[in-house]
């Protein structure tokens, strides 16, 4: 439920009012009753704010670390490739050093 599917406002019930008959309700207990539902209303408001915030953070901290994530994994990659390149290149130079020499013996 968006808060724009909302039927009334706080303001809207506390400006209601009923009209009263010959055996009617009593003005000051729909009154009193009214007021809490305007202060519940309110509280809902507020949490209902409080939340929408929050899953914004969220979705926030969550794209953020996603793309932390990504970028660290090409960087390993590269970092792998060139590591792998340097002991491939330091394994045949010793054995070229080691098999050249028995060659040559």
């Amino acid at each position: 439920m968006t808060m724009e599917n909302l039927n009334l406002t706080a303001q809207e019930i506390l400006d209601k009012e009923f009209k009263t008959g010959m055996r009617g309700y009593s003005a000051e207990e729909v009154d009193q009753f009214l007021d809490l539902v305007i202060k519940d209303y309110n509280t809902y408001n507020a949490e209902i704010k409080q939340l929408q915030a929050a899953v914004m953070r969220l979705e926030q901290m969550v794209s953020t670390t996603v793309s932390e994530q990504e970028a660290p994994k090409e960087q390993v990659v590269e970092n792998q490739g060139t590591s792998n390149y340097d002991i491939l290149k330091r394994l045949s130079n010793l054995e070229r050093h080691v098999f050249g020499n028995k060659m040559n013996d």
